[in-house]
């Protein structure tokens, strides 16, 4: 019908628009764009006009840009390789971050859950799990109980859920561990350098989530500034496992049972070197960019077998197609999430999460660039491909603009002309910062 519309080319060229997103946001409404004139501010011409009705689709669709690729591939890829550029950024410059980073003390640490109850593992040399089997890399039993009836369940989704608090609470550990290592005082120690980090959380095989994180020493005022002549990395790594070893958080007592929450001892903490000296021993920067960046799009879904969405009741699980382990884990969640104690984890609402709510990747404010420039930056660099020039001498411009949510998804139509298509030029392959090129 579509063909003998006559809209099938012009169908096709705006899903190509979307990039290859499979649940874009549909939305009702207009956007019209004016020149003013910037001495008089007298409205002028028209330069651009949007109706939704008058789009094939018959609405604008927009990306959803879900980070999760379980939901969407497309914007998980491009979120992947923002997230890929933001690290990069921070540890050779560009995107507005000086090159002067590159020569800064960095280090690759991982930090884990403690243990909640022996699990199925493959251990280090030729030793058997513990059950006796020698687990292959892909064996579903890895994670999971040993006894599932002895494991703390209670206690694995509530560390989870204060998960976010303990990092926050290292942090603040480490910034007086870095001070107390070079003899200034918490005061003093602003003056002089100050700890940048960028992070991403990963669900483990057991459902608990574990952080990587990049760390840097900088000078005072971040990036811009060289770090002290004391700022080293032995220094920065010595911190780092001080303060972890010291963050704890008092959590909740549940039926007279009180909760604490630490970091688990396996504590891996390296330094990383610049690709130019790396020996094959040390982590680069491009390994480290590329590593962070794969967990950036993962959920507990990937690694636990657990739901990528939300339940609005517990006989939902009936239904669906999880794991043992993350069906009790979920479970546990909802329950405790009924607790009027409990009532601000939110556990029922994150219970797909296995109680974990943090954000998957955040960083320190003057570690590099925002994930929100990268997608401010690559919205401008679309609209100014659709949009024709203005004279900015002369004029500015003014937008009015009123949308409405519709639904999200395409038709049967439109996906399976979707699936026919290549992303339309400038849309997939377009450059994560037109600002600084030299740097993608």
């Amino acid at each position: 019908m579509l063909a003998s519309l006559g809209t099938l080319p012009e169908l096709g060229r705006q899903l190509s628009g979307l990039g290859g997103c499979t649940r874009p946001v549909r939305l009702d409404g207009h956007r019209t764009e004016y020149a003013v004139d910037r001495t008089t501010g007298e409205i002028g011409r028209v330069l651009h006009h949007l109706d939704s009705s008058a789009l094939p689709a018959g609405q604008l669709l927009v990306r959803c840009n879900n980070r999760r690729a379980t939901r969407c591939a497309a914007c998980a890829e491009t979120y992947r390789r923002d997230t890929y550029h933001l690290i990069t950024a921070g540890l050779r410059g560009g995107k507005g971050t000086p090159e002067r980073v590159a020569t800064h003390p960095r280090v690759f640490a991982t930090f884990t859950a403690p243990g909640f109850g022996p699990v199925h593992n493959r251990p280090s040399g030729d030793r058997p799990c513990r059950c006796g089997i020698r687990h292959d890399g892909q064996d579903p039993a890895l994670g999971t109980p040993l006894d599932p009836d002895t494991y703390d369940y209670e206690a694995a989704v509530l560390w989870n859920a204060h998960a976010g608090a303990l990092w926050q609470r290292f942090s603040i550990y480490l910034r007086r561990e870095v001070a107390k290592r070079a003899g200034l005082t918490q005061r003093a120690f602003r003056d002089h350098a100050r700890v940048s980090f960028a992070k991403v959380a990963e669900y483990q095989k057991r459902g608990a989530v574990h952080f990587h994180a990049v760390i840097r020493l900088d000078g005072p005022e971040g990036g811009e500034t060289a770090p002290p002549a004391w700022a080293t990395a032995e220094l920065l790594t010595d911190a780092i496992r001080a303060a972890a070893a010291a963050a704890r958080v008092d959590g909740p007592e549940v039926d007279g049972r009180p909760h604490t929450f630490v970091f688990g001892r396996q504590l891996d903490v390296r330094t990383i070197r610049s690709a130019d000296f790396g020996d094959g021993q040390d982590l680069t920067e491009r390994a480290v960019a590329a590593y962070v960046a794969k967990y950036a799009t993962k959920g507990a879904e990937t690694a636990t077998g657990t739901l990528d969405r939300p339940i609005r009741f517990l006989a939902e699980l009936a239904q669906a197609r999880i794991t043992d382990h993350a069906r009790r884990m979920i479970r546990t969640a909802w329950t405790l999430g009924a607790r009027t104690e409990l009532a601000d984890l939110r556990l029922r609402a994150w219970a797909h999460m296995l109680g974990f709510r943090g954000h998957f990747s955040t960083k320190s404010r003057r570690y590099s660039t925002t994930l929100g420039a990268l997608r401010d930056a690559r919205a401008e660099w679309r609209r100014a491909q659709a949009a024709p020039a203005v004279d900015t001498a002369q004029e500015t411009t003014l937008v009015l603009a009123h949308w409405v949510f519709a639904g999200t998804g395409l038709s049967g139509a439109e996906s399976w002309l979707a699936a026919t298509l290549e992303p339309a030029p400038g849309t997939e392959g377009e450059p994560t910062w037109t600002a600084d090129a030299t740097n993608s």
